[in-house]
């Protein structure tokens, strides 16, 4: 006779524990150098934009005649205690980088927000429906892409006023066209799957297939291009600021003290310089973490 040995059946138990996509993902960037440093700079950034006077060394409104254009503490005739030295009103400049990290971060992300939202909304109306539908909102994106965005901006701004509300709602209506062609763009890949058939095939709505069905598989790719057009609302924000049709005075914001300090470079190069730097090291920071975002989330685009 012959005798048959079974084999021990594999439990749920046995089974090695599954890695949450989430969990995958942030540890294909902890491997990254240039995610980490990304990331670093990102979470200053939201550190100053949350709790700035734990940060800050000074009130950024306090002024100081006495102690206006002065440079750096580390250089000479520099005030122990003040940095990254003073504006020309006193007021020390590393406490005003920090509290308008505030102003920089809220401007920026609502109106990344305004213009995900109305961009989503046209992107998977357009590559859904086709058609007509399509032809309408393409023709609406090249007509408003037509036009240069910050000459856009600064008109409508310089009619409507500077406020704060008006700032983040006409810097996220410009940028919707971008939104709503990456999404387009993704629908059309995707809409003809098997899996919107199938869920054609048992009846759901077109609102569903949209919203629970096609929305989750290209939401990847909105979060990439997210990070990208942050770094550019945080650049038009500061031209915008830079330009007097931002955030007013004396809410301290990076684009302002580069103006603010436009007319003393001769004197006092250090007032308009560290904005600048804080700015060039945010929009660094944003593309070097969305590139990295972009490989993580699709290791098949990975350039190593």
């Amino acid at each position: 006779m012959t005798s048959t040995t079974t084999l021990p059946q594999e439990t749920e138990d046995d089974l090695p524990p599954r890695r949450s996509q989430s969990r995958i993902v942030f540890a294909r960037l902890l491997s990254k150098p240039a995610a980490v440093f990304g990331m670093v700079i990102v979470v200053m950034l939201v550190a100053c934009a949350l709790v700035p006077d734990l940060i800050a060394p000074h009130d950024p409104y306090a002024q100081s005649l006495i102690r206006r254009l002065k440079p750096p503490s580390f250089l000479d005739r520099g005030v122990e205690g003040y940095w990254l030295g003073t504006d020309h009103l006193g007021r020390d400049t590393l406490s005003r980088i920090v509290h308008g990290a505030r102003t920089t971060l809220l401007v920026s992300l609502f109106a990344v927000i305004v213009s995900a939202v109305a961009g989503i909304w046209a992107g998977l109306a357009a590559g859904f429906f086709g058609g007509r539908t399509d032809a309408v909102i393409l023709r609406l994106i090249d007509m408003q892409l037509a036009f240069p965005v910050v000459l856009l901006v600064i008109a409508i701004v310089a009619v409507v006023g500077p406020s704060l509300t008006n700032l983040i709602i006409l810097m996220g209506l410009s940028a919707w066209p971008r939104f709503a062609r990456i999404v387009r763009g993704s629908v059309l890949s995707v809409r003809g799957l098997e899996y919107i058939e199938a869920a054609r095939s048992i009846g759901a709505g077109k609102l569903r297939i949209m919203l629970r069905h096609i929305l989750p598989n290209i939401l990847s790719a909105i979060i990439v291009y997210a990070s990208f057009e942050l770094a550019r609302m945080i650049l038009l924000e500061a031209t915008l600021s830079f330009l007097g049709l931002g955030v007013q005075p004396p809410t301290p914001t990076w684009g302002g003290m580069i103006n603010d300090g436009k007319n003393y470079l001769s004197i006092s190069w250090a007032v308009s310089l560290f904005p600048g730097v804080a700015i060039a090291l945010i929009i660094l920071a944003f593309n070097l973490l969305g590139d990295e975002l972009r490989d993580a989330l699709d290791p098949q685009l990975s350039h190593d």
